[in-house]
């Protein structure tokens, strides 16, 4: 039953990975190697960004919400956006459109993250002899990060990649974009600062990230539109 249990929030966790990259044109477009260079981006950039929380932040002994630790995790949240520019902007990439281009780069990334932060728990706690519903959420937390990465991939290749957009649209990218880099700070307060239960949080994670998802592919869609 453990092993069963661990099976079912491993594919949960790391299958819509799979079949995203199975189902939508970038298996058609061998885009897999794109995806596995912006993993080892991201990895180098977690690594960065854990150098800066760990010379940065003090350990606090108590859960509570700290404004001015979750200010500076916030900060730090946008090493991350730097990283994804880099993977967008420097990475050479095959001949794929721009975007096939963020939706591979926001999959790799996606991806790394999932593994970085999810596998080690799932191994460890999922076998256990007594079943917990931590990591089901933890998997279906882990599909809201999948939905965030590519709405953030695809914020950003309208950022830095997309010259002719509407003016009149790019505070409404920029905004998006900056929500996105910060929703762990915001998760992170509707935690240890209103109390919310993991359930709830996981809910409101799904919830904003179709929402953005929505959002981001509104503003792909109107940025394509010839200008006249």
């Amino acid at each position: 039953m453990t092993v069963f249990h661990f099976f079912n929030c491993a594919i949960l966790t790391f299958g819509p990975h799979a079949v995203y990259y199975s189902a939508t044109p970038l298996s058609e477009y061998d885009t897999l190697w794109t995806s596995i260079r912006a993993s080892v981006v991201y990895l180098i950039t977690s690594l960065v960004k854990l150098v800066c929380l760990a010379t940065f932040l003090n350990v606090s002994e108590s859960d509570t919400f700290d404004p001015y630790q979750e200010l500076l995790k916030a900060l730090f949240g946008f090493i991350d956006v730097a990283g994804l520019y880099f993977a967008l902007t420097q990475l050479t990439h095959r001949n794929i459109s721009q975007n096939h281009k963020f939706q591979a780069v926001g999959l790799g990334w996606a991806f790394a993250d999932s593994v970085l932060h999810r596998l080690a728990p799932l191994w460890v706690g999922a076998r256990g002899l007594e079943f917990t519903w931590d990591y089901i959420l933890q998997g279906l937390e882990a599909n809201a990060n999948l939905v965030f990465s590519i709405s953030l991939a695809a914020l950003g290749s309208l950022m830095w990649l997309r010259k002719n957009k509407p003016k009149t649209l790019i505070p409404i990218i920029y905004t998006c974009a900056g929500i996105v880099a910060t929703m762990p700070s915001i998760t992170s307060y509707l935690r240890r600062g209103l109390g919310w239960h993991l359930p709830k949080v996981v809910g409101f994670e799904l919830f904003s990230s179709l929402l953005i998802a929505f959002i981001s592919w509104q503003l792909f869609v109107a940025c394509q539109r010839p200008s006249n």
